[in-house]
C-alpha cells in the first residue's frame, strides 16, 4: 500500500480549459457589437467543455485552471505570436489592444498553467495534463465521424498508451460511440500541450487534449452521465495495469454473457464496441 501511495505522490495532475466559455469583458465589447451569433457558435468557444473539465478535475484531484474569454478575443491554446489568427474582429484591432489582452488574459492563463509544470516537474513529479475541448459536429460542409477524440503525439510512449487504454476504457463503457485517436485535429499541431512538450520531455509531461462532438451537448452542456462514462474511463486508463486489466475482462465477460443470453449466434458478432484510431 505505501509504494501504490507515493507512486500516486509522483504524479502532478492537471485539468485546463482553454475555451470554457465566450465573455467579452467590457473594455472590449464594441469590438465583438453585432457578433453575438458568432460569439455562440464553436468559433467563440466549446460548448460542454468546461464542465467536463470540471467534473476530470474533481476525479483526479487535480488542479484546475480554466478560462471563460472567448478564444475570439484571444485564442490561449495557441503558441505565442498565433494568438490571434483565428479572429479577425482581433487582427484588425489596435496593436496596443491586442498588447492589452495579451497582458491580462493570455500571458496570466499561459504562466499559471506553466509554473504548475515547473514546479511539478522540479519536484520530481510526473506532469499528467488533460486539456478538455469540443469540436463542431460538421465544419465547412463535412461531417466529423467520431463522438470523442483524444489527441497526442504519437512519438511520445506514455502519451500513446494512456490514450489507447482511454480509448479502450470509453467504448467499453459507450459501445455506441465511435472514439478515436488523434481525430478530428493531429495530436502534435501547435497548441499548450504541443508547445509544453517542446519544453520538457516524455518522461516528465503526458499532455492529452479530450475532444467531445458538440452533438452530444444538450442545453448548454455534456449530459451528467455521458461526462461521467469520459471521467470514469480515464480513471481506468491511469488505474494501476493490474487493476484495468481484471476490470476490462470482468466488463469483457459480462458484455459477452450479456449477447450470449441476448442474441442468436449469427449475430454475435455486431455486439463488438466501435473504436477507431488515427495517428
Amino acid at each position: 500500500m505505501r509504494n501504490r501511495h507515493r507512486d500516486r505522490q509522483h504524479v502532478a495532475y492537471i485539468v485546463t480549459c482553454e475555451h470554457g466559455g465566450n465573455d467579452i469583458p467590457a473594455p472590449y465589447a464594441p469590438l465583438f457589437r453585432g457578433q453575438a451569433r458568432l460569439l455562440a457558435s464553436h468559433r467563440g468557444y466549446d460548448p460542454g467543455a468546461l464542465l467536463t473539465a470540471r467534473d476530470l478535475a474533481r476525479a483526479l484531484h487535480a488542479t484546475l485552471v480554466v478560462s471563460t474569454v472567448s478564444r475570439l478575443l484571444v485564442e490561449l491554446n495557441r503558441s505565442p505570436g498565433r494568438q490571434f489568427r483565428f479572429s479577425p474582429i482581433m487582427r484588425s484591432a489596435p496593436s496596443d489592444v491586442r498588447d492589452d489582452v495579451c497582458r491580462l488574459h493570455y500571458q496570466p492563463y499561459r504562466e499559471k498553467v506553466e509554473a504548475f509544470v515547473a514546479r511539478a516537474v522540479a519536484s520530481g513529479a510526473r506532469v499528467v495534463h488533460v486539456s478538455s475541448h469540443s469540436f463542431t459536429p460538421r465544419l465547412d460542409g463535412i461531417v466529423r465521424r467520431g463522438d470523442v477524440g483524444l489527441l497526442y503525439d504519437p512519438a511520445r510512449t506514455r502519451e500513446r498508451e494512456l490514450c489507447l487504454r482511454w480509448q479502450r476504457a470509453l467504448a467499453a463503457l459507450r459501445p455506441d460511440w465511435i472514439v478515436r485517436r488523434n481525430y478530428p485535429y493531429i495530436g502534435k499541431s501547435d497548441g499548450f500541450t504541443s508547445y509544453l512538450r517542446r519544453r520538457y520531455d516524455g518522461a516528465s509531461y503526458v499532455g492529452v487534449e479530450l475532444e467531445v462532438n458538440q452533438k452530444h451537448v444538450r442545453n448548454g452542456d455534456v449530459p451528467a452521465g455521458e461526462r461521467a462514462s469520459v471521467v470514469a474511463a480515464l480513471r481506468e486508463a491511469l488505474a494501476p495495469r493490474a487493476r484495468v486489466s481484471r476490470v476490462s475482462r470482468a466488463r469483457r465477460r459480462t458484455r459477452a454473457s450479456a449477447t450470449m443470453r441476448a442474441s442468436p449466434p449469427a449475430r454475435r458478432s455486431g455486439a463488438s464496441y466501435r473504436c477507431e484510431s488515427r495517428d
